[in-house]
């Protein structure tokens, strides 16, 4: 590692099989906490190029326990975290609401990190069981049309990072990586960045796979479609801008779609929202991300998904997805 440290220092850039064994390395328990901290340090003050990045995913997807879910042709909303607007938890909501609009979620995400509640945060103190056990997941995606894949779970390999992770608390490569490393490999996937550059080093990578993929910059520094600006797109298909009027809807303001100062309060806003008493900014934010999933997976206009995704909020379907997984999970 000394000498991998140097070289960054260095401001030297690593092949992409360096950088997939330094992670290798990580996991093995090859170095010590100092020297783990260092390196992550490192992408704090530079950028992560896209062969650094790609040789990290390919190291994250080797260890990584996978499970096929491949039969249901799912479909995954995650964004990378790290944008520092502190939003109520729109993936995991309109995750739920693509789910209730018929197509099968395979959601990946953890517990915040440089956010105050992560996805995983919400999904446990709502009761819904974290498990990499593949009977478990396949009655949840059939009977419920999502099923929750805890990150910790099915990447063990990353447990000497966690908690360097939690005590840095602010945002690393490994925000980066998440959305790029599900278990479940889905050929459907929406991510939302933080940032343009990861935006095009994102396309850029997946391009180079078989994914039906959409990324989501909003221009004032969402991961994820907000309504408060337009928002970059890129996709295996197109490359363009999407406003709020593509939707048939006005701008939000910042201040509607802030979340929860805990896990409660965010948990609170999680359920107005799916019981039908979000106020109409929150519920079209979500239903705007829910729209882009479901005109991902059907080849659709984003009107045409955001009114499927309007219908599965406002008729109950997104709610009772989530009951159906509360009840698999306490059974």
């Amino acid at each position: 590692m000394k000498e991998t440290l140097n070289k960054l220092i260095n401001h030297d850039i690593l092949p992409k099989e360096e950088a997939k064994k330094i992670l290798v390395n990580i996991a093995k328990g090859d170095y010590n906490t100092s020297q783990i901290a260092a390196f992550l340090t490192v992408y704090m003050m530079r950028s992560v190029t896209t062969e650094e990045l790609e040789g990290f995913r390919d190291a994250l997807l080797e260890l990584c326990l996978a499970v096929d879910l491949s039969d249901y042709n799912p479909i995954d909303l995650c964004g990378t975290g790290g944008d520092g607007k502190d939003t109520f938890n729109i993936s995991t909501l309109a995750s739920f609401v693509t789910a209730g609009a018929g197509i099968k979620v395979t959601k990946h995400g953890n517990y915040g990190v440089s956010s105050k509640c992560g996805s995983s945060n919400v999904m446990e103190f709502l009761g819904i069981k974290f498990s990499n056990e593949k009977e478990f997941l396949e009655k949840s995606i059939d009977q419920a049309g999502i099923c929750v894949l805890h990150a910790p779970l099915f990447h063990p390999a990353m447990k000497n990072v966690a908690p360097i992770r939690r005590e840095l608390a602010v945002k690393t490569f490994f925000n980066m990586l998440g959305p790029m490393v599900n278990p479940a490999f889905p050929k459907n996937q929406i991510v939302g960045v933080f940032n343009l550059e990861l935006a095009r080093m994102y396309g850029y990578l997946y391009q180079n796979t078989d994914k039906n993929f959409t990324v989501l910059h909003a221009l004032d520094g969402y991961d994820e479609i907000s309504l408060t600006c337009n928002t970059k797109t890129i996709s295996n298909t197109s490359e363009g801008l999407l406003r709020p009027s593509d939707f048939g809807v006005e701008l939000v303001k910042q201040s509607e779609i802030v979340g929860g100062e805990s896990i409660e309060e965010s948990a609170q806003i999680f359920l107005d929202i799916l019981q039908g008493r979000g106020t109409e900014a929150q519920n079209n934010v979500v239903c705007a991300n829910a729209g882009i999933a479901i005109a991902t997976v059907e080849h659709i206009s984003p009107k045409a998904g955001f009114e499927k995704a309007k219908e599965s909020l406002l008729n109950g379907n997104g709610l009772k997805t989530l009951k159906k997984l509360q009840e698999l999970s306490r059974n």
